[in-house]
């Protein structure tokens, strides 16, 4: 698994670094939502935690359960915390916004192509499409969830079979 995320994040930068194209101003609003969700939800974890969370964002988009953009996802009422706890909702460490843009970035141009080229395999967090920070709360609502896989400081759930 380390070697499997080492090569995903090596990914991840090769591609931040060559990253061109134009987005229209509505993907860069998507972007920005997504950018938003993987630095409040997850700026204070490695890489590979950060990506965990831009993969669970992009689940949630693809799945029939939620809906189906970046930023409907994130804002939808109470699904993530950072969304409703009265605080900014504006980045104000440099560095760890920057780490989240190039995530959040690869993730939103990628992602997709990626998992239907590899069946799902590149999916770090394993179709999950909850999550949440064990030290932080114990929500009633992931008593029903199967973990998938545990990344940094978030464990990672999906439905149960």
């Amino acid at each position: 698994m380390r070697l499997f995320v080492a090569f995903v994040l090596m990914v991840v930068a090769s591609f931040a670094a060559n990253a061109s194209g134009k987005l229209s101003k509505e993907e860069k609003r998507q972007l920005y939502c997504l950018s938003q969700n993987v630095y409040f939800e997850a700026r204070g974890e490695h890489a590979a935690g950060q990506l965990a969370v831009a993969m669970v964002t992009m689940n949630r988009v693809f799945s029939k359960r939620f809906p189906a953009s970046i930023c409907k996802v994130v804002w939808q009422r109470k699904q993530f915390s950072w969304t409703h706890d009265g605080k900014s909702d504006r980045p104000t460490e440099k560095q760890a916004w920057g780490q989240a843009r190039k995530i959040s970035q690869f993730v939103f141009k990628k992602y997709k192509t990626f998992q239907s080229m590899s069946k799902g395999a590149i999916d770090l967090t394993g179709g999950a499409l909850h999550y949440y920070a064990p030290d932080l709360a114990s929500p009633r609502w992931a008593q029903s969830k199967e973990v998938t896989r545990q990344i940094g400081g978030h464990l990672f759930l999906k439905e149960s079979s």
